[in-house]
């Protein structure tokens, strides 16, 4: 009895590493220095490769049609399905441009502009429709805006913040007085 047992616990096992071995053989790699990777893992990764974020900034001299501008890129994306990630103005730049009569210093007229600038991050472009994005945004560019695209970077985003010039100038009486105290 103990015999007919162990032959069919034998008879078990041998199945069972046949079985095992079946299984294994074909969903195994056919490198074997390598772990083991599933192919669903194939299908997660993006078929066409991606820019990363993408700052589109656009700067002009009249705010509304600069609004109107930024607008339509929201617009172009979100039909494209792009994710666009922020969109933000920069604070506007004041400028005070002069003209002088030909050959003299004497200033024959004087203008005052304000440059707006507004930027939309869009996240996660595929390389095969960049080129598209980008020539359809330089096809509806009004007159006397400018248009640029680059990869996001600190410090733009570091410009984009207004200073506290109070706070700065507080910090440095401060430091004039002394520093700050330390407390015992």
């Amino acid at each position: 009895m103990a015999r007919r047992m162990t032959t069919v616990f034998g008879h078990a096992l041998a199945g069972r590493r046949a079985v095992a071995t079946r299984l294994f053989s074909h969903s195994a790699p056919a490198c074997t220095n390598r772990m083991y990777e599933p192919d669903y893992l194939e299908l997660l990764k993006p078929k066409y490769p991606l820019y990363d974020t993408l700052n589109v900034t656009i700067k002009g001299y009249d705010f509304p049609l600069l609004e109107s501008y930024q607008k339509f890129i929201h617009n172009v994306a979100d039909s494209m399905d792009l994710e666009i990630a922020d969109a933000y103005a920069q604070p506007p730049q004041k400028l005070n441009v002069q003209k002088f009569k030909p050959n003299s210093s004497v200033i024959d007229s004087e203008y005052k502009l304000t440059v707006y600038e507004r930027t939309v991050q869009v996240e996660k472009v595929q390389a095969p429709l960049y080129p598209l994005l980008l020539r359809t945004l330089q096809a509806a560019l009004p007159e006397g805006v400018t248009l640029k695209v680059t990869e996001h970077t600190w410090e733009q985003e570091e410009s984009r913040y207004v200073p506290d010039r109070d706070l700065k100038e507080l910090k440095q009486q401060l430091d004039e007085m002394g520093g700050a105290s330390k407390k015992k």
